[in-house]
């Protein structure tokens, strides 16, 4: 245990300690943070790669008060380094990608250059790479009882750890806050991109029971049959919708209540940051107008712990670099919400 009786919670943050400015170590904390610096398939703005270190320094300027968890800090929250050998990787395979990615934008026949065939199989064995790692590093932290998120990267990082949530926790529900679906099939000819990152989890995870999309609002037609033809298995409340149902008069608690209905008791969170109003995130990997205010997003997330559904796990992808960390400063702050309420869920399940 971490001695915390010398600790100022209201002094200026150390930024020599760890995330949050928090002096924990992984094996003092609750909870890990575990970063994969990859954004190998992204089809428009690169750089979530590389946020880590700069959601570390924005994160020393939010206060640790947390209203709906005040010391959920004081269990400990730990973010690892990122991996230099995932983030060299990611580098290489990401050139490679945007010279296949613009050779079948000027659509160039594949099957006629023996070279651009083999640079798809290289992105593609980088990917099952890649989900590999994850699945191993999470599977481990899960088994040695922690509780464990996400920090991409863009929104293909996470696959691994669903399925290593998969074999901890059986049967369980993914509410997805994102603008898009990502329940395209081998998008672009990459199988696990960024955009297919849903429709994987669904073909190959059995215990993703439902997969619930709050705040849709860019997709394909093949998107939207893939949906009605899940008899039920995806539920989709596109942010048009949303919207108009406010403006006639609705209340978003009463939309919270109805997208509650649809979670199981397990419920995972995948955040992709374009699943807010982009003034909160303009270098996101692919922004698109409309969105939530953050404080409709942390409302629902509240109202699924007071319906004593419980929290197993999140990641928190695409968060973009700017010039003056503002998405860097909104991504840490949606971080440490999402590490409180996990830690909050779990204490109620706690042995």
């Amino acid at each position: 245990m971490v001695d915390l009786t010398h600790f100022d919670v209201d002094s200026v943050s150390n930024p020599n300690k760890g995330i949050f400015g928090l002096p924990f170590s992984e094996e003092d904390s609750k909870l890990i943070i575990l970063p994969v610096p990859w954004e190998v398939t992204v089809s428009y703005k690169a750089g979530t790669a590389r946020v880590t270190e700069r959601i570390c320094h924005a994160s020393l300027q939010i206060d640790l008060f947390d209203a709906d968890n005040p010391n959920g800090w004081k269990q400990g929250i730990f973010l690892r380094d990122a991996d230099k050998n995932v983030m060299m990787k990611s580098d290489y395979l990401r050139k490679e990608a945007e010279l296949y990615i613009n050779f079948i934008t000027e659509e160039e026949e594949l099957s006629e250059n023996k070279f651009m065939q083999k640079v798809l199989r290289e992105i593609n064995k980088g990917s099952v790479f890649l989900n590999n790692w994850v699945y191993e590093q999470t599977k481990e932290l899960l088994e040695q009882g922690k509780l464990v998120g996400i920090l991409g990267g863009d929104h293909s990082t996470p696959f691994g750890f669903y399925k290593a949530i998969s074999e901890k926790h059986g049967n369980f529900g993914i509410l997805q806050i994102d603008a898009h679906c990502d329940l395209r099939e081998s998008y672009e000819g990459l199988t696990y991109s960024h955009a297919s990152v849903m429709y994987n989890a669904l073909k190959e995870i059995p215990q993703l029971t439902k997969l619930l999309q709050v705040g849709v609002r860019d997709y394909s037609p093949c998107e939207l049959e893939f949906i009605r033809e899940s008899d039920g298995r995806v539920v989709s409340y596109f942010d048009k919708n949303i919207k108009e149902r406010l403006y006639e008069g609705e209340t978003w608690k009463d939309i919270v209540m109805e997208l509650i209905n649809h979670l199981p008791q397990k419920v995972y969170v995948s955040f992709d940051i374009d699943g807010l109003d982009p003034k909160l995130c303009p270098n996101t990997g692919t922004p698109v107008p409309g969105g939530f205010d953050i404080q409709q997003v942390y409302y629902l997330l509240r109202k699924i712990l007071a319906s004593g559904r419980q929290l197993i796990g999140f990641d928190l992808n695409e968060v973009g670099i700017s010039a003056n960390e503002w998405d860097e400063n909104v991504g840490a702050r949606v971080l440490f919400k999402l590490c409180n309420l996990l830690i909050a869920s779990n204490d109620k399940y706690a042995v």
